[in-house]
């Protein structure tokens, strides 16, 4: 049997070595109108950043490797002009001397690949301007930056090849635009996942402009200059165009046979083309998804490699095999990240109307407690009856395995249930006794079996704080760096503590940092007759939603260095590597403690979000940031502990908003009614308020009921003077020995005025924050015991710290 082949890379040179494995007298004939077979195809960009240096490395098979031990007759630089399925023969040019000539076929596997896209606009042919599809390119584009030097490129396309052209581009010198016309790189991934790689690109110097097309390229004395669809110019010394591939099918349409998708070329289950003695193979084909059964593109060399083995085995004569539908499953690195997916995204699933759920996690890449985690964030898609529709995650390390993991999952039909009972390898320098693949189906299963009823980012703008509690059980230190507008705060650890402060008619939607600690807090508030959702991914996931920003000035190091010189004082590095939310910023906030003004504190940390987060941190708390760097997946911070006074005043301060604030001084039964009923009225108009009992007030706050304690002398002379608890206050004026206060009370019930202690409840009821001054409290003898229920103590810094973001404070 003779057997020809068109292409000479993943499909083609796969099918090739097949057949001869399986007939070692079939006559087989490879066709490449290139100069190389079999080369590395996703190896280029890392040539032309410098981590392969050798040419050699990138071509995996040469032609004489074939010839000798395969015995395949392999033509290089001949193209396929035409094919006479009558005749059962094609027309070859020889691109070297330029002669045609006719070779006939029992069995033709056409294995074409696709082409890159190049729009029809002005200037895309000009000297400068490239794509990147093989070998050939690769050589040209390395010889055009030794010889030109550029300083500047521009990348167009945010798929795999541009961001990795945009790192590599980036790692061998050059200031890198990459330009990309949706709103996010990396479409196998949604919008959030991708915000990660965006933060991260933007981390490592490259300029995105995101939601920006291409509309020209001009050329003059200067240089190549890009036009985009924002009006602006980008110029550059070397332009690269990402912009996607097309299926390469011209040869199969001009022969007469069907094409699908996208101008694909249409095959059946065994690769057959509308001519049963034509097969396809690779990049040109439209193919069936696993997931989903509807038919799509997938360009990828590892599919293509599968398909070209079963169509050689389909062509010889007695074997006929079925092909596997595919799942896209792709990794991709991104400086110190990798980005990894399989499966369906939430993109395709809404486009296909396919009812589904998700989940968020975001676990260590190994045990936390050995030095070197790094946080990976995981996302996954499932149906009602557990199976899984796919998975994406970004990190640091270990998360292809993971991806790896789920792909067989899915391959074998396995669902969230079987994620749990896994058992994947474990020791502390390669996971944790939980796996995040175990983590991912523990929640799912909580999501399905309703142990963990969720919501999402994006229902949070839907969400009406009159009508549900919004509840953030982050640490106070972790609401320094961020939390979600509208969010009122009780710490995980007091929520038990807390719960009268809850209005238990109304659902209460939890959010932390990662989702962990709201799952947890979620479970208390269920068992105590709450309705409770956590948000999924928590905080952390919330912040990657919408469109993506670059971090803003105030979240930046201080990069006016030379004026502001750091002096060679005492420094201490901390390792919070590994650690999980609240870790790395208890670490900063503990150990800034010991620091004097003016000394310097180095953090590591493998949280990527951490680096971001500590400006806010720094711009809340006085302190200065002097700089952030990363190397592989560890970021590296260092803070000045700042001088309150003048720090303060060089940070910028928070934007005054619509909180009310109150210091509440007196002791007296009108001065503490009129309080509340302001605090109440305000926490209805859906204020922020916060109530700083100082002094006599404190006495607002104490129970009615003697608590037994151990108190020195001074101590219980001051606390026995004073008025125990709200029902002991008296008026400012007109007291007469008791009577006022019982008049007015009398009162306000003949009027359905609520009483001081209802007023108190309403308050606590409804989100007011009611603070004890620590201070005081020692100067009065007063203890925490004494203080009813849902009061924080604090101190100065508290009452300023809400009173920056309010329009009205009030003296009391």
């Amino acid at each position: 049997m003779k057997i020809c082949i068109v292409g000479g890379v993943a499909g083609g040179a796969s099918a090739a070595t097949r057949l001869r494995r399986l007939d070692e007298k079939a006559e087989i004939l490879l066709f490449e109108k290139g100069e190389h077979i079999s080369y590395a195809n996703c190896g280029l960009p890392y040539y032309l950043g410098g981590t392969i240096r050798q040419r050699d490395s990138l071509i995996v098979t040469k032609p004489e490797l074939l010839c000798k031990r395969f015995r395949v007759d392999v033509r290089t630089r001949s193209e396929v002009l035409s094919i006479n399925r009558q005749e059962k023969k094609i027309l070859v040019r020889d691109l070297m001397n330029g002669t045609d000539y006719e070779e006939s076929y029992d069995k033709l596997i056409l294995s074409p690949g696709a082409s890159p896209k190049v729009p029809p606009l002005p200037g895309m042919n000009s000297d400068g301007v490239f794509t990147l599809r093989n070998v050939t390119d690769t050589y040209r584009i390395d010889d055009y930056l030794q010889e030109t030097k550029p300083a500047a490129a521009v990348v167009v396309g945010g798929g795999f090849i541009g961001v990795e052209m945009a790192e590599n581009l980036v790692e061998r010198g050059l200031s890198v635009t990459l330009v990309e016309y949706a709103d996010q790189v990396i479409a196998s991934l949604d919008p959030e996942m991708a915000n990660i790689l965006h933060r991260h690109l933007s981390e490592h110097g490259v300029n995105l402009m995101l939601g920006t097309g291409i509309t020209g390229i001009s050329h003059d004395s200067s240089g190549l200059h890009a036009g985009l669809t924002s009006g602006e110019e980008v110029s550059a010394g070397l332009i690269l165009l990402c912009m996607g591939v097309a299926p390469d099918s011209h040869l199969a349409k001009d022969a007469g046979l069907d094409l699908w998708l996208n101008g694909s070329i249409a095959v059946n289950e065994y690769y057959e083309t509308s001519d049963p003695d034509i097969y396809a193979v690779g990049d040109a084909i439209s193919v069936t998804h696993l997931v989903s059964q509807t038919e799509t593109l997938v360009p990828l060399a590892g599919p293509a490699n599968k398909q070209g083995r079963t169509a050689a085995e389909n062509a010889l004569k007695g074997r006929k095999r079925k092909g596997s539908p595919v799942q896209g499953s792709s990794v991709l690195k991104v400086f110190d990240l990798t980005a990894a997916s399989t499966g369906l995204n939430e993109k395709q699933l809404r486009q296909m109307e396919l009812p589904y759920k998700k989940t968020y996690v975001h676990p260590q890449s190994h045990a936390s407690y050995y030095p070197g985690a790094s946080p990976i964030s995981m996302k996954m898609l499932f149906d009602d009856d557990g199976h899984i529709l796919g998975a994406q995650a970004v990190g640091a390390e270990g998360v292809e395995k993971r991806i790896d993991v789920l792909a067989t999952v899915i391959r074998l039909g396995g669902t969230v249930y079987d994620l749990e009972q896994l058992e994947l390898c474990y020791a502390p320098p390669y996971s944790s006794a939980k796996d995040p693949v175990n983590m991912l189906g523990y929640t799912a299963s909580n999501i399905l079996n309703g142990d963990m009823p969720v919501f999402y980012a994006e229902e949070v703008s839907s969400l009406d704080p009159h009508t549900v509690t919004l509840l953030d059980v982050s640490t106070p230190d972790e609401i320094l760096m961020g939390t979600i507008p509208g969010f009122r705060s009780i710490p995980l650890d007091t929520l038990r503590e807390n719960l009268n402060r809850l209005d238990p008619g109304k659902p209460v939607y939890v959010t932390c940092r990662v989702g962990l600690r709201g799952y947890l807090a979620t479970r208390i508030l269920l068992q105590h007759g709450f309705r409770a959702f956590n948000l999924s991914g928590g905080y952390r996931t919330y912040s990657l939603t919408g469109a993506y920003t670059a971090p803003s000035a105030a979240a930046k190091p201080d990069t006016d260095i030379s004026e502001k010189p750091v002096p060679p004082v005492k420094r201490l590095t901390v390792d919070a590597c590994g650690l999980q939310c609240p870790g790395p910023i208890m670490k900063v906030s503990e150990n800034m403690k010991a620091l004097k003004e003016g000394e310097t504190l180095c953090i590591q940390a493998t949280d990527p979000a951490f680096s971001s987060d500590i400006g806010v941190w720094c711009q809340r708390t006085g302190n200065r940031l002097i700089s952030t760097s990363c190397e592989k997946g560890i970021y590296t911070v260092i803070l000045q502990k700042g001088d309150t006074a003048v720090q303060a005043a060089q940070c910028e301060p928070p934007s005054p908003g619509d909180d009310k604030t109150m210091v509440i001084f007196s002791q007296d039964l009108d001065k503490a009614i009129a309080s509340f009923i302001i605090a109440n009225g305000a926490a209805a108009m859906d204020r922020k308020v916060t109530m700083f009992f100082t002094f006599w007030g404190l006495n607002i706050l104490r129970r009615p009921h003697k608590v037994s304690l151990k108190k020195n002398f001074m101590e219980k002379m001051f606390s026995g003077m004073m008025p125990r608890g709200s029902q002991k206050l008296k008026l400012s004026h007109m007291q007469m020995g008791g009577i006022g206060a019982r008049l007015i009370r009398k009162l306000m019930k003949d009027k359905n005025v609520a009483s001081l202690e209802e007023l108190i409840a309403s308050a606590r009821q409804n989100g007011v924050r009611i603070v004890a001054c620590q201070m005081s409290m020692d100067l009065m003898g007063i203890r925490r015991e004494e203080l009813l229920d849902g009061v924080e103590v604090g101190g100065v810094a508290t009452f300023l710290g809400a009173a920056e973001t309010s329009d009205t404070n009030l003296f009391i």
